[in-house]
């Protein structure tokens, strides 16, 4: 017979076994491989056209207005190209078809509403996006300031006049609400406006940031979220994403105006 001791020894040791299993089974799959982290969905941008088909816009190199010169005007146009491109009802053609169609213009800049335009003729889109960039900040925390304006030229928007000059710098102050600016018939004023001011010490600009990042980030990796404070190229993702999103609910609020306005005149 075994001892007390010895019997005792068993025991415990399947008490252990028995742990292990059961931290085996939490950590592990049915298949017996380790549990994927969860994925989850990013916010999205939506359009507010409803069209068949999806808006085709272009943008135009972004100014660099932010007095210092660590501004990447090519990387900020890219960026918010690449907003437009993944928001639903928008296709967004890259920066370097613009600079091509520019050189063939001979246009090395647009300054007016004529030539966006002109420019978004030649390209056969249906609106074009120029911007500046209003602060450029590159060290933790990091700040970016962007104005970007629409400018259309086909049905889906509500046709334009192009007339007078535009300024990109004098609509960076102006209020984003389309539909309360002089001149929002579209003569000489762009479709709709957004500016952005983001400074990662603001706490609202970080709760942003999160939820942006959520979705698009590693959760396991060391930084989480926050490493997109600590890369200028991931911050300037989410200050196009943001102004892109600016834009596109002063689009809803133009259009819904305009459909409102159009009701009341029946």
């Amino acid at each position: 017979m075994k001892s007390a001791q010895t019997m005792l020894s068993l025991a415990r040791t399947a008490s252990a076994l028995g742990v292990a299993a059961i931290a085996s089974a939490l950590t592990l799959g049915p298949t017996g491989c380790a549990t994927e982290p969860r994925l989850n969905p990013p916010a999205a941008l939506i359009a507010p056209y409803a069209t068949d088909a999806d808006a085709l816009w272009a943008i135009t190199p972004i100014r660099n207005e932010s007095g210092t010169s660590a501004a990447d005007e090519l990387r900020l146009a890219d960026a918010v190209a690449a907003a437009a491109a993944q928001t639903r009802g928008v296709r967004c053609l890259p920066l370097n078809r613009t600079i091509q169609a520019m050189r063939a213009l001979d246009m090395p800049e647009v300054n007016t509403p004529a030539q966006a335009l002109a420019l978004a003729d030649a390209m056969g889109v249906d609106a074009i996006l120029v911007g500046s960039a209003t602060a450029y900040d590159p060290y933790d925390p990091p700040t970016i300031g962007l104005s970007i304006a629409l400018f259309a030229r086909t049905n889906m928007f509500i046709d334009a006049t192009p007339a007078g000059d535009f300024d990109p710098v004098a609509f960076s102050a102006s209020p984003t609400d389309a539909a309360g600016m002089p001149g929002s018939t579209f003569g000489s004023s762009p479709h709709s406006t957004a500016a952005v001011h983001l400074d990662a010490r603001n706490h609202q600009t970080l709760m942003e940031l999160k939820r942006f990042a959520d979705g698009r980030h590693d959760p396991a990796a060391a930084l989480g979220w926050r490493s997109y404070t600590a890369s200028m190229d991931l911050y300037t993702d989410f200050a196009a994403h943001q102004a892109v999103g600016a834009l596109l609910r002063e689009e809803w609020l133009r259009l819904a105006t305009a459909s409102r306005g159009r009701a009341t005149d029946r």
